[in-house]
């Protein structure tokens, strides 16, 4: 065996034997997949988070409406409610107003206003969120409420699976809905003409 052969097959043997740096390779190995792991978690967190949060302030803020309280209280538009909806949304107040879209409508029943179904979020666009209806019923009414809000996807990879707003986007459409029947308070004034 030639010494140049020799040599080559000795500085093999120790870098195989040699056990310093072992620690640095196995982490270089192991931190892209862990690190879009824990990302991933966080993300799936914050998605969970933002639901029930809006489930929350829909339910808090769809109150006012059933009770008579959102009709009777001078509000009129779209934007006082969606307001009241953003106001129950502490950690997500700042940017609520614009990435929140609120729809209500009235029905003559329950069955009715099962069989409507909500917007995907594939087919949301900025027309579909300022055609939504907003009408708030008289007592007796049968409203739907529902509410969409859009999440920004910042985890890598996790876009795939989580991205419901178009293959272009980086959003999550989430929504939420809540049905129930107007109590019978006083001082009707319906909020919005009638749509269904």
């Amino acid at each position: 065996m030639s010494r140049r052969a020799l040599r080559f097959q000795n500085l093999l043997l120790r870098f195989a034997a040699a056990r310093r740096g072992t620690t640095a390779i196995e982490f270089a190995i192991i931190a892209l997949p862990f690190c879009v792991m824990m990302f991933g978690i966080i993300e799936l967190g914050l998605v969970f988070m933002v639901s029930v949060t809006l489930q929350n302030a829909t339910d808090n803020a769809a109150r006012q409406i059933r009770t008579g309280g959102f009709q009777t209280s001078g509000s009129s538009a779209k934007g006082d409610f969606k307001t009241l909806v953003c106001n129950r949304m502490a950690w997500l107040a700042t940017p609520c107003l614009t990435k929140l879209t609120v729809a209500v409508q009235t029905f003559a029943d329950f069955n009715t206003a099962s069989s409507n179904s909500a917007t995907a979020g594939t087919a949301w666009t900025p027309a579909a969120a300022a055609a939504t209806c907003f009408s708030t019923g008289a007592p007796g009414d049968i409203v739907l409420v529902r509410t969409y809000y859009e999440w920004d996807v910042f985890t890598p990879l996790l876009d795939k699976a989580l991205v419901n707003m178009g293959t272009s986007s980086n959003k999550r459409l989430i929504s939420t809905v809540a049905t129930f029947r107007n109590e019978p308070y006083s001082t009707a004034t319906p909020v919005g003409a009638k749509c269904t």
